[in-house]
């Protein structure tokens, strides 16, 4: 499926960090080592920098407990981290992508261009985007050094951005692996998925749900950042632990993004020529030889709470509403919307990957009733080898996540608190049911 690369890439910050000059009136030990240019220098020695306020640095002396000292270090080193994030040069753009000729990467989790490429050394990720409103170069470096400083082992980190015309083209580093998308469908093996077991589905429930948190509440940032891309396709799934990682971080933000755009999609119902036609029962399903743009429509609607396809406005609460359908696509390994070709009506069915959840939790009956159309929802691939009450809280609380009324989501801190709780009782129930090493067995004569 995909190679392992270690995620300290989008999890740790850069080590090159500037020094501001001494200040003149510091008095330095003849025998004190020479400044280096470190972190650890910067936390030790915050005078050392002309930048730095005082009141930043200001302890309460009665106070001063180790914790505390520590808090307040790593804060103070945080904010001064060197924007590293890069505006580009779009010559540097036209070289590492030959002038755009380049092959470009197939990916799922994005309908805009793409192109993997060397860029400064670096091998990265190009995204094309329009820009939603008008933007100017120190503009966006602005909001480019909102982002810049953060660092997440679940979020695919933004290098850099470059401008040309209507166009904005964001650099992120390149993580070898494959989407979830696709490690949860293979066309041409639908009997096989690499995430085969359940622990390996809440590890990858867990990484979204707190790269997801970071997202919207990064105090760092101090700003509320919306995704507004968050399906199954914009999550990169790497091996050997399958941990997750999304894609096209701050993206939204950065290209000025308010609104989804309108266009034009035929009715599924309808044939090439406009005209609702008859198909007998042996033919194909219709779906399979409409427009590829209409089916890709369908499948980004589904991640769309009802809100946003009614105003086109994307918030964090139209994040919640898609995070809760990736985790139900995650467990039943079926499509957000799929088409089912019904031969006694010769037309085809709706089918939601919401309502078959719903159903199978809230549809009436006892328990034994509830727990055998759980068993048949959840992915037949994991072979009933799950945690039964595990897999119930889990598929209320994506149910809770797609609820109409976006007041009554909840918000990503709380459902990020309950994926880790639910993620260690899946943990406790995996090491209870491996088999005992610690005995051996004969079968020779007593």
């Amino acid at each position: 499926m995909c190679k392992t690369k270690m995620a300290t890439d989008a999890a740790e910050p850069s080590t090159s960090v500037r020094t501001p000059p001494r200040s003149t009136s510091t008095s330095t030990k003849p025998n004190s080592p020479t400044p280096r240019t470190s972190r650890l220098q910067l936390k030790s020695d915050p005078s050392t920098s002309a930048d730095y306020s005082a009141s930043s640095y200001k302890l309460d002396t009665s106070r001063t407990t180790a914790s505390l000292s520590s808090r307040t270090s790593l804060s103070s080193l945080h904010e001064t981290l060197p924007e590293n994030t890069h505006i580009y040069e779009f010559a540097e753009i036209r070289s590492a992508t030959n002038n755009f000729l380049a092959k470009r990467y197939s990916s799922s989790s994005s309908s805009s261009s793409s192109w993997r490429c060397v860029l400064r050394g670096k091998d990265v990720i190009v995204f094309q985007r329009n820009f939603g409103r008008p933007i100017v170069v120190e503009q966006l470096r602005e909001r480019l050094s909102a982002v810049c400083r953060s660092h997440h082992m679940s979020i695919i980190k933004l290098l850099g951005a470059s401008i040309s015309g209507d166009h904005i083209y964001l650099v992120y580093d390149f993580v070898i692996g494959a989407s979830l998308s696709d490690c949860l469908r293979n066309p041409r093996n639908p009997n096989f998925t690499v995430l085969s077991n359940w622990m390996s589905r809440m590890q990858i429930a867990t990484d979204i749900a707190h790269g997801l948190d970071y997202v919207h509440n990064n105090t760092g940032m101090k700003i509320g950042l919306v995704h507004k891309y968050i399906k199954s396709g914009s999550v990169i799934v790497t091996e050997p632990s399958f941990n997750a990682k999304i894609c096209h971080f701050a993206a939204a933000g950065i290209c000025g993004e308010t609104a989804m755009e309108t266009k034009h999609f035929p009715d599924p119902k309808k044939s090439d020529s406009g005209e609702i036609g008859e198909e007998s029962p042996e033919s194909p399903p219709r779906m399979k030889r409409s427009d590829r743009q209409e089916r890709l429509f369908e499948g980004v609607r589904g991640y769309m709470s009802p809100e946003f396809r009614t105003t086109g406005m994307a918030t964090q609460k139209s994040d919640v509403y898609a995070f809760g359908v990736v985790i139900l696509e995650l467990l039943s390994g079926e499509e957000p919307l799929r088409y089912k070709f019904d031969r006694t009506s010769g037309d085809y069915q709706k089918l939601s990957v919401v309502e078959a959840a719903r159903f199978a939790v809230e549809g009436g009956g006892g328990g034994e009733e509830t727990e055998t159309r759980l068993r048949r929802w959840v992915d037949g691939r994991l072979k009933d080898s799950f945690p039964m009450d595990v897999a119930g809280k889990v598929t209320r609380l994506a149910l809770e996540c797609v609820h109409v009324d976006p007041d009554k989501r909840p918000g990503m801190q709380r459902v990020a608190g309950k994926i880790s709780k639910l993620y260690l009782d899946s943990r406790i129930w995996s090491e209870r049911r491996r088999v005992p090493t610690e005995f051996s067995v004969s079968f020779a004569p007593r």
